[in-house]
């Protein structure tokens, strides 16, 4: 990473409210932004924001949020997001987070990220991944905590 990063380097993103990014389970009058796609904006807002203070071959990768989604936003608004950093610690950067539609403010919180290099990411993931046979075992045993 590089040093140019400090405390107090923001980005405001504007984001439309389409389809994709509201909720379908209570019908289409009430198609509001789902909080999962706010938690991704959100975290996408900061990632941008860190971008062009990578080096070649670094990315970030979203490690803590702590969030709270305030205010319904109807399907067609638009949301401002903004994010702005309170510190970096190490590979560690730490933001502010907010976010606004037309009427009010819809969501405030933190979100850190850590900056890693890309294939240090990717076999991080790899790793981590479940064996298939162990997610279904899994699945039994919590619908039937008898056995």
């Amino acid at each position: 990473m590089r040093d140019s990063l400090r405390p107090g380097a923001s980005l405001t993103k504007r984001i439309i409210i389409d389809r994709d990014r509201t909720i379908a389970f209570m019908g289409e009058e009430a198609r509001v932004y789902a909080t999962p796609r706010l938690v991704s904006d959100i975290e996408l807002t900061c990632r941008e924001l860190l971008m062009p203070h990578c080096e070649d071959g670094e990315d970030s990768v979203g490690a803590e949020i702590a969030l709270k989604h305030l205010a319904p936003t109807l399907a067609g608004s638009t949301v401002e997001i903004a994010a702005r950093v309170t510190a970096v610690e190490g590979r560690k950067v730490i933001f502010d987070v907010l976010a606004r539609d037309e009427i009010e403010q819809i969501s405030s919180g933190t979100h850190a990220s850590d900056m890693s290099l890309t294939w240090q990411s990717a076999s991080s993931a790899s790793r981590r991944k479940p064996p298939s046979s162990g997610i279904a075992v899994d699945a039994r045993r919590t619908a039937d905590p008898g056995r």
